[in-house]
C-alpha cells in the first residue's frame, strides 16, 4: 500500500471518527457532566447553550461530510484503474 492511499484512509477515518463525536456529544448526557466540571461559570454557560452545541454539531457533519466526499473520490480513483 502506498504511502499516499495510507495516508488518504488515515484522514478519511479521523473525518468519520471526528464527524460523529462532534455530531454526537454536546448533546449527551456526559457533556452536560464534564461542563459542570469546569471552573468558571461564564464558560459553563456558554457550554450549554444550545446554538454552540449546534455549531459543535453541523461542524461535526462537516467533517461527515468531507470524509464520505474523500472516500467516494478515492473509490472512483480505484474504479478508473481497475
Amino acid at each position: 500500500m502506498r504511502l499516499r492511499v495510507a495516508a488518504r484512509l488515515f484522514f478519511i477515518l479521523y473525518c468519520i471518527e471526528a464527524g460523529t463525536l462532534l455530531l454526537l456529544a454536546p448533546w449527551s448526557a456526559g457533556w452536560e457532566r464534564m461542563v459542570m466540571e469546569l471552573p468558571v461559570a461564564g464558560l459553563r454557560d456558554l457550554c450549554l447553550q444550545p446554538w454552540l452545541r449546534a455549531g459543535l454539531s453541523g461542524f461535526g457533519l462537516v467533517h461527515l461530510i468531507w470524509g464520505a466526499h474523500d472516500l467516494e473520490l478515492m473509490l472512483a480513483g480505484r474504479r478508473r484503474r481497475v
